[in-house]
């Protein structure tokens, strides 16, 4: 029986270690495009209800962008709302040859990075990259977002959100891509999500 138990654990493990894989790529901007946002055009604005939350749209969100770093909550009070954050990277952060250069880590809802010595000016890789909290629109969006790796390039699709709860909580995205620190992430409602 312990012998079943310990080959089964290490198949888990194996298989966690494989899943986690980065993907690699060749030196050169993977995702040329920024980020798409654009005004919400109907009164009143898309709403929309996942679990207790109560969502309202602030604007259309679009993104091309490869992934820099994937951290999966399962035991904040965020975590059954955004199950997902994404580090994402476009424009020169989607290059092989910058992100060598540069450390990046996740954790407590944040995204950071560190060098030892800049490839591209500090504000370049500030206004490229950016931690988002994705709220999977259906079941599908869910296992979609549950595969993304290191290296994927994600084109997503749905709204930057404000999610309020009935106690009063409240957690708004950002609007803009220039803001760094606390508060700057985007929350987006994803409708859609495409994985290469």
């Amino acid at each position: 029986m312990m012998r079943w138990l310990l080959i089964a654990l290490l198949a888990f493990g194996a298989w966690n270690l494989w899943s986690d894989r980065s993907i690699a790529h060749a030196p050169g901007i993977m995702a040329g495009v920024e980020p798409e946002q654009r005004p919400i055009s109907v009164a009143p604005p898309p709403q929309f209800q996942k679990n207790d939350y109560a969502l309202r749209a602030l604007a259309h969100f679009a993104l091309q962008a490869r992934v820099l770093g994937v951290e999966h909550y399962h035991f904040d009070r965020e975590a059954d709302l955004v199950p997902v954050d994404l580090a994402l990277g476009w424009g020169s952060m989607s290059d092989t040859s910058v992100l060598s250069e540069i450390s990046i880590s996740q954790g407590g809802r944040f995204y950071n990075w560190r060098v030892s010595k800049f490839p591209i000016p500090r504000r370049e890789i500030e206004v490229n990259s950016a931690n988002m909290h994705l709220i999977p629109a259906t079941p599908e969006v869910e296992k979609q977002l549950k595969r993304v790796r290191v290296g994927h390039l994600v084109k997503l699709s749905g709204y930057l959100v404000e999610a309020r709860a009935g106690d009063g909580w409240r957690w708004m995205s950002s609007l803009t891509r220039e803001d760094t620190g606390a508060g700057s992430c985007e929350l987006i409602w994803v409708e859609q999500i495409e994985l290469r």
